[in-house]
């Protein structure tokens, strides 16, 4: 994801998530799924980290407030940013439950080696928000997303949610699954398999 976006990390000794650009981190699986937690639960998920990144929500709040319309819901259902509308306001950023979107308080390209992993990807600039779009313009090729690419354990799947013969309903079927603060109305469209 990171090599695909271009997306920078910068050295900051005293504080690491000062200026962290993040599309798709791990989490303590207690943070990531605030109110699932179980008098009895499996003593493995005290300490599991999980995998988390935008949930490109039904009902995105993100989208609501963003008064550039910078944030915006395409019509297969994944959440965009558009570098280039984007004022900065960071509306979509107090609008996101979930803490999946990063500034770029300082320029991006600093935290760049000299030669960019993916020249082809559009630069951002300083002042801006970014975030997980699913690699849209993989999608728009007939490609996975980066993140289930590069997963050779198959533990990202994509696919249509409103397909019933797709892999990911057959997933759904099977396993017990959950979602992220889906109590708040967002209608997250990211499962987890636990």
């Amino acid at each position: 994801c990171n090599k695909e976006h271009n997306v920078p990390t910068f050295a900051d000794e005293t504080d690491p998530k000062r200026h962290e650009i993040k599309w798709i981190w791990q989490a303590p699986y207690h943070g990531a799924f605030p109110g699932n937690e179980q008098e009895h639960a499996r003593e493995d998920l005290e300490h599991k980290q999980v995998t988390v990144l935008c949930n490109h929500c039904e009902n995105p709040p993100c989208v609501r407030v963003c008064p550039t319309k910078a944030t915006y819901r395409r019509p297969d259902g994944i959440v965009m940013m558009d570098f280039h509308r984007c004022i900065g306001c960071r509306f979509c950023m107090a609008g996101c439950p979930y803490g999946s979107r990063s500034f770029n308080w300082r320029d991006p390209r600093a935290g760049l080696p000299a030669k960019v992993p993916n020249p082809a990807y559009p630069t951002r600039m300083k002042g801006v928000v970014e975030k997980c779009t699913f690699c849209s313009e993989l999608l728009d090729k007939d490609l996975p997303p980066a993140c289930v690419a590069a997963c050779t354990e198959k533990l990202l799947v994509f696919g249509d949610l409103q397909d019933a013969a797709s892999e990911v309903r057959a997933l759904l079927k099977e396993h017990f699954t959950i979602r992220r603060k889906p109590n708040l109305g967002t209608q997250p469209q990211v499962y987890y398999i636990v």
